[in-house]
């Protein structure tokens, strides 16, 4: 009941205070049957075994952890609401390192203590949640205080994938705008907002809409279905159709076996064939060399209207 009361983990003081002396608590972690999340916070052996396999779950014993030492409300935010929902983002997040908000006024105001981000706003009941046993904001208030608080890009990813999985839509994400109007930085989450698109299938083809953006590129259509004369070719992640040309983001599982890459290579022939500039950029091209990523395109652009 201890362990449960708080998320699944407890205290060396509160462990005490339920009768358990100081000498069976070092044998129970001896043994192995008790594990430390933190410093002084411990959990049940079998409980962060079962959270090895979850992020989210790992994270929460974590959370928890902060909050069964502090007399404040903390709920799971940013970064950490982000992994907890399973949604997708531009950085990784340092091990051990947790975000959490506490409720209060002086919205925008963050501080770090031992590995804790703790940002203070208010959080209104519809902007919460409970889970696995702790208070995590809802993956539209995540979504909108990464855009917040992270470069634009960061929070564009965030929002596409969020929208992609179906794990929030633009009514929930601007009924949350609207509650956090005058906040700091607000318009930035709404430009995010505005910008963002369920089409997007990765952080890769998210990356690209950005660069393509800042770069003032005309905004292609996401997912476009293609053929030629003998029918459909297959989807591609960007199309203009204005000047009959493709930009494909090539990930990792784009090319993890050789039929793969095989079948890819045919693919583009056979777009070519049907009339269609095609350009391909990787990871490495679109975060370390973008402009080289733009003038393919514009290159193609040229070529398409030449044909024309």
């Amino acid at each position: 009941m201890l362990f449960a009361a708080n998320g699944g983990v407890a205290t060396v003081e509160q462990m005490v205070a339920a009768g358990l002396s100081e000498a069976r608590l070092r044998r129970l972690v001896r043994r192995g049957v008790l594990r430390t999340v933190r410093r002084g916070v411990y959990a049940r052996c079998d409980v962060v075994n079962r959270a090895a396999s979850d992020p989210g779950q790992t994270l929460a014993l974590e959370i928890a952890a902060v909050n069964v030492r502090t007399s404040v409300s903390l709920v799971a935010s940013h970064q950490s609401a982000a992994i907890m929902h399973s949604l997708s983002m531009l950085d990784k997040v340092p091990e051990g390192s947790v975000s959490v908000t506490q409720a209060g006024r002086a919205m925008g105001n963050s501080s770090t203590r031992a590995g804790v981000r703790v940002f203070t706003a208010d959080v209104p009941d519809g902007h919460a949640m409970k889970m696995y046993g702790v208070r995590c904001t809802t993956v539209a208030r995540t979504v909108v205080d990464l855009a917040r608080h992270e470069r634009f890009l960061a929070g564009v990813v965030v929002a596409d994938d969020a929208l992609h999985q179906m794990k929030t839509n633009r009514g929930e994400l601007q009924t949350v705008l609207d509650q956090c109007a005058g906040w700091p930085q607000v318009t930035r989450a709404r430009q995010v907002v505005d910008f963002s698109d369920r089409r997007a299938e990765s952080v890769l083809e998210s990356i690209g809409r950005v660069v393509m953006h800042e770069h003032r590129l005309e905004p292609p259509e996401l997912q476009a279905e293609l053929g030629g004369a003998d029918g459909l070719v297959g989807r591609v992640d960007y199309y203009w159709p204005q000047h009959r040309t493709i930009a494909e983001a090539d990930g990792k599982m784009k090319y993890d076996t050789r039929n793969e890459a095989v079948r890819q290579l045919r693919r583009d022939a056979r777009l070519r064939e049907a009339g269609f500039e095609v350009v391909h950029f990787t990871w490495a091209d679109i975060m370390y060399h973008p402009e080289r990523v733009i003038a393919n395109i514009l290159a193609a652009f040229a070529r398409a209207e030449r044909l024309r």
